[in-house]
C-alpha cells in the first residue's frame, strides 16, 4: 500500500512539476524580477530532484510552494487543488476551486474544469447534495457532459433515488453512446423491489416491464418477475419467469433454482422439473442442477439410484460439494467401503488435476508446475506453491 501511494503521488506530482516549470519560462520575461524566475528555477529542480530520489512528500511541498508563487495561473490552481484532495485536505480544495469557480475572467471550459474539480471535491467530503447542485450545474452549463452525468448517477445511487438514476443514465447513453441498459434495468429492478415491499403489485409489474425494455436478458428482471408471480399465485407464470432468467445466464442457476422447484413442487409437476434440470445440465457446468436431479432420484428412486447417478456425473464435473452429496448418501445407502473410496478417489484426483499447484503472488496466475518467471506479468521469483498443495 506504501508503494502503491508513493506511486500516486508521483503520478501527481509530475504533471504539476511539469506546469511549474512551464509557468517559470513563459511568465519570466513577462512580469517576474530575475531574482523571482531564479526562485521558482531553484525549487522546481530541488522538487524534481526529490521525485527522482523517491521522495515524494518533499517534492510535493515545494511543488504547492510553486503554485502558491503564481496565484494568477488557473491550470496550477486546480493542479493544487486536486493535490489538497488528494492529501485529504478536502476542506482546502474546496475553498480553492470555490475561489475559482467564481472568478469572471475564465473560458468557458476553465469554468467546466472548475466547477468539475468543486463538485469532485464535495463528493469525496460526503456533500452529496452540494455536489449534485454543481453537476446539475455543470450538466446545464455543458450540454455535452459525461462525466457531469456519471457522478450524478452515481449520487442518486447512494441516495437511491431511482428515478432520477434513470432519467441521469439514459440522458449519459444519449450523449456517450454507450449502452446503459442493464445498468438501467438494475434500476428499474430496485424500484420493482420498492414497490413489491409496498405492496404496489401493478406498479412493480410495470417497473419489470421497464426493466425488460433496457435489457431483454435481465436476469434480476426475470427473477423479480418469478418472485413476484409467485406470491400473487400465478405459479405457471413464476415458472416461466424463472426459466426464462435462468437460460439468459444459467450461472445464476444457484439463486434461480430453490425458488423455480418450488414452484414445481406447487403444481406436483416432477416431470416438467426434471426434464428443465437435465436440460440445464448440458449448459451449465456446475454442480447445482446435478445436486437437484439427485434428490429427486433419491425421492422417486431410491438412495441407492441417487448415489449412482451422482457418482457418474461426478466423474465429469468433480466438485467439493458434489463429493459432500456422495459421501452422505453412501453413508446413508451403507454403500460397499471401497467402492465408496474408489469414487472418492477419482473424484478428488479430477480436483487435484483442475486447480493451479502454484500461484503468483503478484498477478494470481495459477499454474500446474513452477515457474521462477510469471508467465503472465513476467515478474521474477513471484510464483509461489499454494500451500493446499504442496507437495513435501
Amino acid at each position: 500500500m506504501e508503494l502503491l501511494d508513493q506511486w500516486m503521488w508521483f503520478i501527481i506530482a509530475v504533471p504539476l512539476a511539469a506546469l511549474a516549470g512551464w509557468v517559470i519560462g513563459r511568465r519570466g520575461g513577462e512580469r517576474h524580477s530575475g531574482h523571482q524566475v531564479s526562485k521558482l528555477s531553484t525549487t522546481y529542480f530541488r522538487g524534481l530532484n526529490y521525485l527522482l530520489n523517491e521522495q515524494p512528500d518533499k517534492a510535493i511541498e515545494l511543488f504547492l510552494h510553486v503554485a502558491e508563487l503564481d496565484r494568477d495561473t488557473f491550470e496550477t490552481q486546480v493542479a493544487l487543488g486536486h493535490l489538497f484532495r488528494r492529501r485529504g485536505e478536502v476542506d482546502r480544495a474546496i475553498r480553492l476551486h470555490q475561489a475559482l469557480a467564481q472568478r469572471q475572467d475564465l473560458t468557458d471550459t476553465q469554468k467546466i474544469q472548475a466547477l468539475s474539480a468543486l463538485g469532485e471535491d464535495y463528493m469525496r467530503a460526503g456533500l452529496l447534495d452540494r455536489a449534485e447542485t454543481v453537476f446539475n450545474d455543470l450538466a446545464q452549463l455543458d450540454q455535452r457532459a459525461p462525466q457531469a452525468l456519471r457522478h450524478l448517477i452515481e449520487i442518486y445511487q447512494s441516495e437511491r433515488d431511482w428515478e432520477k438514476a434513470i432519467a441521469n443514465a439514459i440522458r449519459y447513453e444519449e450523449v456517450t453512446g454507450q449502452p446503459m441498459g442493464k445498468l438501467i434495468a438494475h434500476f428499474e429492478c430496485e424500484l420493482a423491489e420498492r414497490h413489491r415491499s409496498n405492496g404496489d403489485v401493478e406498479a412493480a409489474r410495470a417497473a419489470i416491464v421497464r426493466a425488460y425494455a433496457a435489457d431483454p436478458t435481465s436476469v434480476r428482471a426475470g427473477i423479480a418477475e418469478g418472485r413476484l408471480e409467485a406470491e400473487a399465485g400465478n405459479t405457471h407464470a413464476a415458472i416461466r419467469a424463472l426459466e426464462r432468467a435462468a437460460r439468459h445466464d444459467p450461472d445464476f442457476l444457484p439463486v434461480i433454482l430453490p425458488m423455480l422447484l418450488a414452484q414445481y413442487e406447487k403444481i406436483g409437476e416432477r416431470t416438467g422439473a426434471r426434464a428443465f434440470l437435465s436440460a440445464m445440465c448440458e449448459h451449465y457446468r456446475g454442480i447445482a442442477p446435478v445436486l437437484a436431479l439427485a434428490r429427486m432420484v433419491e425421492a422417486e428412486e431410491g438412495i441407492a439410484a441417487a448415489r449412482q447417478y451422482l457418482a457418474e456425473q461426478l466423474k465429469d464435473r468433480p466438485s467439493v460439494r458434489g463429493e459432500a452429496a456422495l459421501i452422505d448418501l453412501s453413508l446413508a445407502a451403507g454403500a460397499d467401503a471401497l467402492a465408496t473410496l474408489h469414487d472418492l478417489k477419482h473424484i478428488t484426483d479430477q480436483l487435484l488435476v483442475r486447480n493451479p499447484s502454484y500461484r503468483c503472488n503478484r498477478c494470481g496466475f495459477g499454474a500446474r508446475s513452477h515457474h521462477w518467471q510469471c508467465p503472465s506479468c513476467k515478474e521474477w521469483g513471484s510464483v509461489k506453491p499454494l500451500l493446499n498443495y504442496a507437495v513435501v
